[in-house]
């Protein structure tokens, strides 16, 4: 397997928006209510690199991008919040999106945050799953009353970072 977190920089203005658009291709409301977000996201990101290549990584299978993840590190040391990460529909269910977010959450602890946060929705269990599958544990839930409601109530999940630097050194190549 010749997978690899790559700086954002390595790619093109619409690397992101692209990764997203076909992770959420299953159902085409997410498009409808999301895809300006994912497009001042890409912008964002691709406007600032040097903040792009701190928060988010670029995952790649043979050179081929095939997901991201990002962060807000705006609260740190206290905590760092995730924000958007996906990996592409061809390849979900292979381990990928756990493997990327265990990257994802050693750096942000490497970085100096004390606690990590993120949140998913309720239709989104694969999500959650892989959330789960790092170390993160559920600790809240809010009712979901925008546009994206059917996606399901929010669902907040946390992990404490000293959990993390243990648990990703055996698992991460160096």
């Amino acid at each position: 397997m010749n997978l690899r977190f790559e700086k954002v920089s390595n790619f093109q203005r619409g690397t992101l928006f692209a990764l997203l658009s076909d992770a959420y291709s299953f159902d085409p409301r997410y498009a409808r209510c999301w895809s300006a977000d994912w497009r001042a996201f890409d912008d964002f990101f691709f406007d600032h690199l040097q903040i792009a290549d701190r928060c988010g990584i670029v995952t790649t299978l043979s050179g081929n991008a095939i997901g991201f993840a990002s962060w807000d590190p705006r609260k740190k040391p206290m905590y760092v919040e995730i924000g958007h990460n996906c990996i592409v529909t061809a390849h979900k269910g292979k381990g990928y999106g756990t493997l990327q977010m265990r990257e994802a959450v050693c750096r942000m602890a490497q970085e100096g945050a004390r606690e990590i946060l993120v949140t998913t929705n309720a239709a989104f269990l694969p999500a959650r799953n892989m959330y789960r599958g790092v170390g993160m544990r559920e600790c809240g839930r809010r009712k979901n009353e925008g546009k994206a409601a059917f996606a399901g109530d929010f669902i907040d999940l946390r992990m404490p970072c000293e959990t993390i630097t243990a648990q990703t050194e055996t698992v991460l190549p160096g």
